[in-house]
């Protein structure tokens, strides 16, 4: 059912918390420069009208999922610093001190699931509207860009053939005991014993003796697959779906292409970087889309299927204007991205190639600029959860990979409202006369 919205009952007892806390706290700034009846009108749609329970508010909802990604928590760590932070509690749209928890910590993962990756999108623009209109994101910041990908990589164990024979078959006799069918033999305990040792001898490089093991896993896997195949009387979509994956693993080879590399993320891919550190990584490419000046996220998107860099540049550009409402009139890139087939408007500028060396000084101090995405990432993976999504399926992804942009968008504001009111006015104030020299003498500012 859709849900109400948030109203308390007035209490003569009780002090407000807009009386009790500092006004002039970031987030109590920016709770009152958000326009949250954006999120009103459009989640609303996602509600039945009359079936079940009132949802929670959506306010709050959007509010604890800033919250996680802007302070890197998980769902329980939200609620519990939501249960004692008067600040978190005025930003999700309280009037009074909350002593219980507003929410169960599931219903944030039912929330993300419900309003999908466009409405994460949605999260994104209306940060980015709330930079554009405290004018600390500038229609002048908006045309030069940088453009980058990366690797989020996916909650899994490190994959290995041994690991995966031996969870595909746990899965599969666990599966077989649910329905009553009766396996000629599980090998549970001949399964761990190979396992162990393979382990033992890999570490030890025996590398014969560890291959001998594995082998061993992989046939007591098959044995089980070919029972429960010969033995089941009706295949559910669960038993057959563990089936067909556990046949691809069997058939998988070294040079083999779509390989399983994880039975509860199938969708997991290997990327190779060419990082001296970390050859391969398993995950999903994300692609970003930077402000040359300010450092403003402005576009973030996973792609499946591990494409071309080149070729996802089209897209990235594309979900830049819609967030922001004005497309980016040059973008910087590395080799990368060379043959890109790019067709639009917006120019192109290689970093590296022998022909940008011969532009003026200004233009190359803004390709030097490119480099500037390169930490942007390492914030994003070590502060605001995309080094590790935890979130389910090819949508997990895609979600991770935005709130993880809102996140950071949303500290880069809290920073912003940490600065005097008189600092930012003449900041703004600043703006406008770059912008007027620049129109006047032709000046290109870094």
């Amino acid at each position: 059912m859709r849900p109400k919205k948030l109203k308390e009952t007035p209490d003569m007892f009780r002090s407000r918390l807009d009386q009790l806390l500092d006004p002039k706290h970031p987030l109590v700034k920016m709770a009152n420069e958000i326009d949250w009846t954006i999120f009103e009108n459009e989640f609303e749609n996602t509600y039945h009208d009359t079936m079940g329970r009132p949802g929670k508010s959506i306010r709050l909802m959007v509010a604890l999922n800033y919250l996680k990604y802007t302070f890197d928590l998980i769902d329980e760590a939200v609620l519990q610093g939501f249960l004692e932070n008067p600040y978190w509690q005025y930003f999700a749209g309280f009037e009074y001190f909350q002593h219980q928890l507003p929410t169960d910590p599931s219903n944030m993962t039912r929330f993300r699931d419900r309003v999908g990756d466009k409405g994460i999108e949605l999260m994104l623009h209306a940060l980015l509207k709330t930079a554009q209109d405290m004018k600390v994101l500038t229609a002048h910041d908006l045309h030069k860009v940088n453009v980058d990908t990366t690797v989020q990589e996916k909650a899994i164990a490190f994959p290995t053939d041994a690991r995966l024979y031996y969870k595909a078959r746990e899965r599969l006799v666990r599966l077989a005991s649910e329905r009553d069918i009766k396996l000629r033999q599980s090998y549970v305990r001949l399964a761990r014993e190979a396992l162990i040792k393979q382990s033992r001898y890999a570490h030890a490089k025996q590398f014969r003796r560890s291959a001998r093991e594995t082998r061993k896993l992989k046939t007591y896997l098959g044995r089980v697959y070919r029972d429960i195949s010969r033995k089941a009387t009706e295949f559910d979509p669960e038993l057959r779906h563990y089936l067909y994956l556990t046949d691809r693993i069997l058939k998988q080879e070294k040079h083999s292409k779509d390989k399983i590399y994880s039975l509860h993320a199938p969708e997991v891919e290997c990327i190779s970087k060419g990082k001296a550190h970390k050859r391969y990584e398993f995950g999903v490419k994300v692609g970003m889309a930077t402000t040359s000046k300010g450092n403003w996220v402005v576009g973030i998107q996973a792609f499946t299927g591990n494409p071309y860099d080149g070729h996802t540049l089209t897209k990235t550009l594309e979900q830049m204007e819609r967030l922001t409402g004005k497309p980016a009139r040059e973008v910087f890139v590395d080799k990368g991205y060379r043959g890109h087939g790019y067709t639009g408007e917006t120019e192109i500028h290689i970093v590296g190639t022998r022909k940008m060396k011969k532009k003026t000084r200004t233009f190359r101090n803004w390709l030097k600029r490119r480099n500037a995405i390169e930490p942007i990432f390492g914030h994003l993976k070590s502060d605001n959860r995309m080094s590790r999504n935890a979130l389910k399926g090819t949508e997990g992804d895609q979600i991770n990979a935005l709130l993880s942009g809102c996140g950071f968008n949303m500290r880069k504001l809290l920073a912003v409202f940490l600065l005097p009111d008189f600092v930012i006015l003449q900041l703004r104030e600043f703006i406008k006369i770059l912008q007027v020299k620049r129109l006047e003498y032709g000046y290109s500012f870094v």
